[in-house]
């Protein structure tokens, strides 16, 4: 099981509202996704955060995280919702698995 979290940081003339609707869109759209087990997005609590906002996501492997870039419905959120409002992206992934030997090299 492969954990991935995009941290972002915001342009300047993203609101509160615009935050808002980036999380409510995260959840209706990126489930549509078969290969997307579980999501998660939010917001940050303390200011001197540098990472404004986030997007967390389960999957099965890398190979169906893969699968997951390529997809349409990925593909449109990106260009439409995530562009627009974010300035920096920072992707961390973390096998789950206790004791699963991950070889990525």
């Amino acid at each position: 099981m492969v954990h991935h979290i995009g941290l972002y940081k915001l342009k300047a003339h993203v609101t509160p509202e615009d935050t808002e609707d980036m999380m409510m869109n995260a959840r209706m759209q990126l489930l549509k996704i078969d290969e997307v087990l579980s999501i998660k997005c939010g917001k940050r609590i303390d200011p001197k955060v540098p990472w404004p906002f986030f997007i967390a996501i389960d999957f099965e492997s890398m190979d169906k995280q893969a699968i997951f870039r390529e997809d349409p419905i990925y593909i449109k959120f990106a260009e439409e919702v995530i562009k627009p409002y974010t300035s920096e992206y920072l992707a961390l992934d973390y096998e789950m698995d206790p004791g699963k030997d991950v070889n990525l090299a």
